[in-house]
């Protein structure tokens, strides 16, 4: 199956809730034309996935203290290569997470965001063109921490911004998440 063109049509129907969503679809169809989009190598920015996953309650989401970046984040990472962000998002919330009962809510885009991401070692600061999707799993699984974080919790929602110090782009996920249900 061919993912890119996938992509491109799932962001070109997607239906933005804020304006930076409709500024952000435009800018990755742009980013989008360079065939290596899909690789951490691309400058000034590339494909990365994550995802927002919820308790089965949908009261709780899983936050990871990302550790270069020191900030409460939902799990994610970047393509390297691979086309097909759903599958990345879901290996890297299996690996930054250790759940098995991890589970896509549906093959959807669930937010799309572009934030920078500061300059380390000897790699440039950089855009993350982050393609999210909404998870669930079990709160009764134990977790694993990976080595690019520092923790890893389920965190209520009511307390999640101000764990994330008001992350806007959080703060839209935890309103969508609600909003699916009800």
């Amino acid at each position: 199956m061919p993912y890119r063109p996938s992509l491109i049509q799932a962001l070109r129907a997607y239906t933005a809730v804020s304006r930076d969503e409709q500024t952000f679809r435009n800018q990755f169809l742009t980013l989008l034309e360079h065939p290596r989009a899909f690789f951490r190598d691309h400058l000034p920015g590339h494909i990365t996935a994550s995802c927002w996953i919820v308790d089965r309650t949908r009261e709780y989401a899983l936050l990871t203290h990302h550790a270069k970046l020191g900030k409460w984040l939902q799990p994610g990472g970047h393509a390297d290569g691979q086309e097909d962000v759903l599958a990345v998002a879901q290996r890297e919330g299996y690996e930054e997470t250790g759940l098995t009962s991890l589970q896509a809510v549906n093959a959807n885009i669930f937010d799309i965001d572009i934030h920078l991401i500061p300059s380390h070692n000897d790699f440039p600061e950089h855009y993350h063109y982050d393609v999210r999707f909404l998870f669930q799993a079990s709160r009764d699984e134990i977790l694993t921490v990976s080595h690019e974080s520092h923790a890893i919790a389920w965190v209520h929602n009511d307390e999640i911004p101000r764990k994330t110090g008001n992350n806007e782009s959080i703060l839209r996920m935890i309103a969508k998440a609600q909003r699916a249900w009800s």
